[in-house]
């Protein structure tokens, strides 16, 4: 292993190499940046790219620099715009574009730089140190203890819930549980609610309603409140953050960073569902008075998922790269690569081929200091958007916005799914709505349901639940994080109600 070590090393820092980490950072940020544009899509054009080269640690630190370059650069149009540039940066915009709103752009893309920069140094640290022994933990969980995860997911959405909004939440939530099973379903592969339409026959593209969620009614809302489409003074306030504002994030990026990637890990979790359950864990475990702040510009609640989603895509490596099984969509282009620059992934590549396996761990460590390097000079630049006045900007977010929906599908259909959405989102969130339980319901739904119906086939019932200790044991904590918001409520009640009688 050492020896392996020694030789990644080398490979890493030979000048190619390091050319291919600066190059592939440089292309994932600038491309993340643009909605619906994500790693999936920039990776797949690359392909041919990385292919010529002919050097496959070469092609695989290019592509891998375009992966985690493209997270870390997401987070931009998700702050300043509330138009996420990735999937895994949809938690980001939840307190990072109140952040911008209220004057602090510079500091939100402050604060997601270092947290990007942390959650991926760490992750990489973690893929080095327990690489080989998590490829027989991922192999543990089956179909039961996926759908278990999911059901874990979706009994944390009080977390995305304002005060007094937990029906709310919950109906949203249902909402997005039912528009995931439009399409093909897991049990049949029949079509379903299609209403005759060809292209819903593969269900709505989350890139589109991510968009119809957060980027449309931004713009529509800029429409109907011409008072706030004055631009910003465009001088950039609170660049650097405090020393307590440093102690406040420092135990909320770790924490996220060991958890996000270990949900990365696990084959078809990946960056989105790891930046969710971030920003859930730490709001559920905020002491009251700073859970309130979560949704309108927490800096917990931006640290947050920014750590968990680069930590898990650094996760994602490890099934792909010890067990040859993709972790994510971009992890299964990436393994498309690999297999065409004639690399077998799998537990025998750190043996037979450990300049590659090395020199991508390596290239990690390299590529998240560049990301840092690259992104904390430009942030005042950056956070210039903001004095651009509104009226400009809204043809911008438009642009991008249906842009982003066409290319994600490659069809004309969602462009009208997304205006149609979207209107109905800006009437939403005029009734003061939560949005992001209804994406959240979607994403789980249809990996929840998918995995459900392979439990039920393989276990002939529902016998999986208890017969699978670990899926018991996901389902009980479900269970637990269900009641005990109710739990606490009810005893703040009770000692609410003993002071008042004088005990």
């Amino acid at each position: 292993m050492l020896e392996g070590l020694l030789i990644g090393l080398q490979t890493a820092f030979s000048i190619q190499n390091l050319l291919m980490v600066v190059a592939g950072c440089l292309i994932g940020t600038f491309i993340g940046m643009l909605p619906g544009l994500g790693p999936m899509s920039i990776i797949a054009i690359m392909i041919p790219v990385a292919i010529s080269m002919g050097d496959p640690s070469a092609a695989l630190i290019l592509l891998a620099g375009v992966y985690y370059g493209a997270i870390f650069g997401g987070s931009t149009s998700s702050i300043l715009l509330n138009a996420p540039g990735v999937a895994g940066t949809v938690a980001s915009s939840f307190d990072g574009y109140p952040m911008a709103r209220q004057g602090k752009a510079g500091k939100a893309l402050t604060i997601a730089a270092i947290a990007s920069f942390a959650g991926g140094t760490i992750g990489a640290i973690l893929l080095m140190v327990f690489a080989p022994a998590l490829s027989s933990v991922a192999l543990l969980f089956h179909s039961a203890e996926y759908f278990a995860l999911m059901v874990v997911g979706l009994s944390a959405i009080a977390a995305f819930a304002g005060s007094g909004q937990v029906a709310k939440a919950i109906i949203m939530t249902t909402m997005g549980l039912i528009m995931a099973t439009v399409g093909e379903g897991a049990l049949f592969n029949l079509p379903r609610f299609t209403m005759g339409i060809m292209d819903l026959q593969s269900g709505f593209g989350f890139i589109t309603l991510a968009m119809a969620m957060f980027a449309l009614p931004e713009a529509l809302f800029l429409v109907l409140k011409p008072k706030d489409l004055k631009g910003d003074d465009g001088k950039i306030k609170d660049l650097r953050i405090t020393k307590a504002e440093a102690k406040a994030i420092t135990p909320v990026i770790g924490r996220q960073s060991v958890q996000g990637f270990f949900i990365g890990v696990l084959p078809g979790a990946g960056a989105t569902i790891a930046s969710f359950l971030g920003y859930a864990v730490e709001r559920n475990i905020a002491p009251k008075d700073e859970q309130e702040e979560f949704g309108k510009g927490s800096i917990k609640g931006l640290a947050a998922p920014e750590s968990a989603n680069n930590a898990a895509c650094t996760g994602s490596f490890v099934p792909l790269l010890t067990l040859g099984i993709p972790g994510s969509g971009t992890t299964a282009i990436l393994l498309g690569a690999l297999i065409a620059l004639n690399v077998t992934p799998g537990p025998r590549l750190m043996l037979d081929e450990p300049q590659i396996f090395w020199a991508v761990i390596m290239s990690m460590f390299i590529g998240n200091l560049v990301l840092l390097i690259l992104n904390l000079p430009l942030i005042p630049y950056i956070a210039k958007v903001l004095a651009v006045p509104r009226n400009y900007l809204i043809p911008f977010i438009l642009f991008f916005t249906l842009m982003g929906a066409y290319i994600g599908q490659n069809n004309a259909t969602e462009l009208l799914i997304l205006v149609g959405f979207g209107v109905c989102a800006t009437a939403l969130k005029f009734a003061d709505y939560p949005l992001a339980p209804l994406l959240i319901g979607f994403i789980l739904g249809g990996m929840m349901e998918d995995n459900f119906s392979r439990s039920m086939q393989l276990y002939d019932g529902i016998a999986f639940i208890w017969e699978r200790p670990m899926t018991l044991g996901l389902l009980a904590i479900a269970v637990l994080l269900v009641l005990l918001p109710s739990y606490r409520a009810r005893r703040a009640r009770a000692r609410a109600a003993g002071v008042a009688d004088g005990d």
